[in-house]
């Protein structure tokens, strides 16, 4: 099941990657003419349209201060954020007990694992990282930090490094 979602995962950063928002301009022979030059089809732009001066500024930094902006699909994360204060607050009152650790660890994974379900791989990069700390050994959040950081060097993208990671998007009730 979960090598299926990852398949999906991939193929859809791959669509993505690969995915361009200018027009295609197809390249035809005029031979019918006479003519050997190609003959293009699609829209043809000036010089001036690709330059980037007078263009639009480009929006300023992220809203947390980092360089990272978050992207994806913004999902409802109220009851995984709960999930969270719950067990933190569990983990304030007694910060040795393993028991506590170990749910709030599962808290951050399942709302990171949420975040990957919704394409905001940044947060959820961060929520497997908290996820680590509270339990070194969490087999899954070192699985699927991996794979989202794969999913970067894939796409030859940077991804966020330790406390760079964004948080989730805001989720707006309809």
């Amino acid at each position: 099941m979960r090598k299926k979602y990852i398949a999906v995962v991939l193929a859809g950063l791959f669509a993505a990657a690969c995915s361009t928002d200018g027009q295609d301009v197809a390249q035809v022979s005029n031979a019918a003419n006479g003519d050997n030059e190609p003959v293009r089809s699609g829209k043809l732009q000036s010089t001036i349209e690709h330059t980037t001066e007078n263009q639009a500024p480009k929006p300023a930094a992220p809203a947390n201060g980092g360089r990272w902006s978050a992207s994806g699909d913004p999902i409802d994360t109220t009851e995984f954020d709960k999930a969270i204060a719950d067990a933190e607050k569990q983990l304030k009152a007694k910060p040795a007990d393993a028991d506590a650790k170990e749910a709030a660890a599962t808290a951050y994974f399942n709302r990171g694992f949420a975040l990957t379900e919704a394409r905001q791989y940044a947060s959820a990069l961060g929520d497997y990282r908290r996820a680590m700390k509270l339990d070194p050994n969490h087999a899954e959040s070192k699985k699927w930090e991996s794979e989202i950081i794969r999913i970067y060097e894939m796409m030859n993208k940077e991804y966020p490094k330790p406390g760079e990671e964004p948080p989730p998007l805001p989720f707006k009730k309809v």
